[in-house]
């Protein structure tokens, strides 16, 4: 048994639900087939089995240090990182111009997912890297794609992305970072950036920062905000890392999980510690006053990752689980009064069942969705028509924020279940359930809270272009509502959805109708219940999907695979009966318009 993902389920999520091999017909995957993608995920599993999960706990236990001069960590990091770039898996996705596998974002998200939940600490350092090398790939100049891009593919560069500062958190309008103009077409940065994750380390030659700062004279607010390439070590005529840039560690974040990732306060130019600071020097990328737009790219794959991260870390925690509960002899049935008779496995229990369901249906939904936007993202570079695209890229905007959010909550919750499943041992360290955990309960917070990602959804992409992404959403929605309307099993199910797709639209538009009275405040209040709400349907809406499927292949199917669908099925109708039923409430309070959190006299707190 893996301890990381059901490997059955991977597959139907690739190959029945999504069929990713049908883009092995389309000329930018023609050199790929299920051969080939089963080969890479096959490796990408060994690797993240024999190399990351092994040092998993002691990295956790004995995170990085930082004396001043340099940060030290465990040995096992850096070995297990060279085996992951000697595998190609840096560059996996991109073209085989650039040094790449040139794999979908599908497989290649697929494949992401199995070294998060294998060990997250140290597969953040080159998945931050891949996010800055696709942003340079897309926004880079051509010699900073040579300079910078080509040795963070190679995995001799890291990357990092400069975000947040101490004073302004989340934002980035109020972020005080400078960029002065050089004669010679360079930038002098200064300023100090807050949680920066990889931020300082000795895994890579040079270390290269995506940073935000504003240019001498530039606007308020975002429209003047610029994006800089930053490396740890200035490049020499050659190319090669030379000199020390001004880029220093002020001080490590102590973090309750991701403990094996640094977690850095940077300062760009300025003194540490009491001596001078050094100059640092940044390049400008892409035009000026525009970074935000720029780095925003890079933020949205990033936010799909933690989505699907945490959905892993929630599979690893259900995994661990569910072994668990069937080896662990515990207590007897309700229905045995005899004392002398042999304790049964916990998993024979109600509540244990109960609470392996609502695991298996959160990371189960949540990798379906994760799994369903990275095909989005291959639609949206490959699509046979202009239209096709552009629905992909309404379908991709509108899910961003639901795809980081829900599983981030949803799949935390499933970490919470699983260390209750252990009972006493579950909160112990030597079980890895409160690890993982601890782990996930940062993915509420990675890359925009989930209160921001609430505001996104409703405060603009649910009424962008007067609704397009979401009514093309719930177009599709209702297509498959309608679809399994006509499978008697299903039928209840279908109803269901198609109530809840009803339900968002008279939802939205009494909210929208709010907004647009000015009273923005009100309108807005309370955007998490609508994120929820959306969210809840989503993912009944993929597991809709996926009994579809379940039920159109049980007739054939037989032992196993029988089993399989049934589980498809059954976790469906769980959902469905105990989960969806959640969006009544949520409708209700977001069309009552209350006001309770506007209302609260501040003294009262």
């Amino acid at each position: 048994m893996s301890p990381l993902i059901n490997r059955r389920d991977l597959d139907f999520m690739l190959y029945e639900l999504l069929d990713v091999e049908a883009l092995c017909r389309r000329p930018r995957y023609a050199m790929h087939g299920r051969d080939s993608f089963e080969a890479v995920i096959d490796a990408a599993h060994r690797l993240a089995v024999e190399q990351f999960l092994p040092h998993a706990a002691k990295a956790d236990a004995q995170e990085p240090t930082f004396d001043g001069q340099t940060v030290s960590m465990i040995p096992e990091v850096k070995t297990a990182l060279a085996a992951y770039v000697d595998g190609g898996f840096l560059s996996a996705s991109f073209d085989v111009e650039l040094g790449g596998l040139q794999l979908p974002y599908t497989i290649a998200s697929a494949v992401n997912g199995l070294f998060v939940g294998a060990n997250c600490g140290t597969a953040a350092y080159p998945f931050l890297t891949s996010a800055a090398a696709n942003l340079l790939r897309v926004q880079g100049s051509p010699e900073q794609k040579v300079r910078y891009l080509q040795p963070m593919l190679a995995g001799r560069y890291f990357g990092t992305m400069c975000l947040s500062e101490p004073q302004a958190g989340s934002s980035l309008a109020d972020i005080r970072s400078r960029a002065t103009p050089e004669a010679d077409g360079r930038y002098r940065i200064s300023g100090n950036k807050m949680w920066i994750s990889g931020g300082e380390h000795e895994l890579a030659d040079n270390i290269v920062h995506l940073l935000l700062a504003r240019i001498d004279g530039a606007p308020a607010g975002t429209r003047g905000i610029s994006l800089f390439i930053v490396p740890k070590y200035r490049l020499d005529a050659a190319g090669n890392p030379g000199p020390r840039n001004g880029v220093r560690l002020a001080g490590l974040n102590h973090k309750m999980g991701y403990r094996g990732t640094t977690n850095c306060a940077l300062n760009f130019g300025e003194s540490v510690g009491g001596e001078d600071g050094e100059p640092c020097y940044g390049e400008l990328v892409g035009r000026a006053n525009e970074g935000l737009a720029g780095m925003f790219q890079m933020m949205n794959e990033a936010r799909i990752g933690v989505g699907l991260g945490a959905t892993m870390l929630g599979y690893a925690g259900y995994r661990y689980s569910l072994d668990y509960a069937r080896t662990r002899l515990q207590g007897r049935l309700a229905s045995n009064r005899d004392p002398a008779s042999k304790p049964v496995a916990i998993i024979e229990h109600s509540d244990v069942r109960r609470m392996l369901l609502a695991q298996k249906a959160y990371v189960e939904g949540g990798l379906a969705l994760g799994l369903y936007c990275a095909s989005l993202v291959d639609e949206l570079a490959t699509a046979e028509t202009a239209e096709a695209g552009a629905e992909a890229g309404l379908l991709l905007d509108i899910l961003t924020p639901v795809a980081k959010a829900w599983p981030s909550e949803w799949c935390l919750e499933a970490n919470k279940l699983a260390i209750q499943v252990l009972g006493g041992y579950g909160y112990t360290r030597d079980y890895p359930v409160e690890r993982l955990y601890r782990d996930n309960r940062l993915n509420p917070i990675h890359e925009g809270t989930n209160g921001i990602q609430a505001l996104d959804l409703l405060g603009r992409k649910a009424l962008l272009n007067k609704g397009a992404a979401l009514k093309l959403l719930l177009s599709r929605i209702a297509a498959t509502a309608q679809a399994a309307g006509g499978i008697a099993s299903l039928a209840e199910h279908a109803r269901a959805l198609a109530a809840a797709v009803t339900r968002i639209a008279a939802t939205t538009e009494r909210l929208a109708a709010v907004g647009q009275g000015g009273e923005t405040e009100r309108f807005l209040a309370n955007a998490s219940h609508y994120l929820d709400l959306v969210g809840h349907t989503v993912i009944a809406w993929l597991w809709l999907r996926q009994a579809c499927v379940a039920e159109g292949a049980m007739a054939l199917a037989s032992g196993a695979d029988a089993a399989f669908y049934a589980g498809k099925l059954h976790t469906c109708r769980w959902f469905f009966r105990h989960e969806l039923p959640k969006t009544l409430t949520q409708a209700a309070l977001l069309d009552s318009l209350d006001d309770t959190v506007l209302t609260m006299d501040l003294a009262g707190f």
